[in-house]
């Protein structure tokens, strides 16, 4: 049988006295890790290491591998269940799951527990928070939170966590608060979207069907012509670089030659793009890529669309 790694003991006999001062300074993400298996003391603990997460060394495996975390963490996850159908979430109940939720972003970031993250397929208890479509503040910033955990799986390139999403709804999901989110969640949720279509994996299996397709295409396009009142150039910066990965595909692209959007193809992002010109040139190639459609031995060359990248 395979050695497995023991349980990390939050138990040790803390020193005392002026000299040991120090090492109870360190000992501190450790006595609020063994807080959160204490229910009168877990909202407090909550609230202390998802402040103070990036200041603890290790804090993912401390909490992957102590007795209980996790179950404690899902526990308070689950317990709002009840609460999203019909949608009454409090402000304080809402922050109090997101800060759990801050804490599994912490597990899912770490090399060393991303990958036992997935095989427990933590990631579906927070489904039903995407799920939900109230736009209240409580329930947006459940959804963002959610969505940062997921973010922070796809952000290191692994085909494993690619191939792990595509086996649930997270791309329906994605699309779904790409329609109806706040700017900031739909900047997340394309970001999501992008990551996945930039692994091979995630772009031949979005590329698969027409229905998959289009179902992508046509939530790309309904938030371009959204940006076009409202600009936003960090989400207009993803969107772009999605419809670029799509132009990738070679059926994708010929499709592209009739639902990108035409304000993309005109001057209705110029200014928006003035000062950045890494999505600028994303752009000229995404025209280039979709004009020259059918003849994929066209490569760009300098001075195509010049006008765009000077404009």
């Amino acid at each position: 049988m395979a050695n497995l790694p023991q349980p990390l003991s939050l138990n040790p006999p803390f020193p005392s006295g002026p000299a040991a001062t120090k090492d109870r300074k360190l000992s501190i993400p450790e006595q609020l890790v063994l807080e959160l298996i204490i229910p009168e003391q877990r909202e407090n603990a909550l609230l202390e290491l998802s402040k103070k997460r990036e200041l603890f060394q290790d804090l993912a495996p401390m909490l992957w591998h102590s007795f209980g975390t996790i179950a404690a963490l899902l526990q308070e996850i689950v317990s709002i269940y009840p609460v999203l159908s019909p949608p009454t979430l409090t402000p304080a109940a809402s922050n109090r799951v997101c800060n759990a939720l801050a804490l599994l972003q912490c597990v899912a970031s770490h090399p060393e527990t991303r990958t036992l993250f997935l095989s427990a397929h933590i990631p579906l208890y927070l489904y039903p928070f995407l799920n939900t479509t109230s736009k209240t503040r409580p329930f947006e910033y459940l959804r963002l939170t959610s969505l940062g955990v997921i973010g922070a799986l796809v952000k290191v390139d692994d085909t494993d966590v690619i191939n792990f999403l595509l086996s649930t709804e997270i791309i329906p999901l994605c699309l779904r608060t790409m329609e109806m989110g706040s700017e900031l969640s739909k900047t997340v949720a394309t970001f999501i979207v992008q990551k996945i279509l930039l692994d091979d994996v995630g772009l031949a299996y979005i590329c698969a069907t027409a229905e998959r397709f289009y179902a992508v295409g046509r939530v790309l396009g309904t938030m371009v012509a959204s940006l076009a009142e409202q600009p936003s150039v960090r989400l207009l910066k993803h969107i772009i670089r999605c419809y670029l990965r799509l132009s990738d595909n070679q059926r994708a692209c010929e499709a592209l030659k009739n639902c990108l959007p035409t304000m993309l193809r005109d001057t209705t992002f110029h200014a928006v793009l003035r000062d950045d010109q890494t999505t600028k040139r994303w752009l000229v190639q995404l025209i280039h890529n979709v004009s020259n459609a059918g003849n994929r031995l066209q490569t760009l060359q300098p001075g195509h669309l010049d006008p765009l990248l000077t404009g």
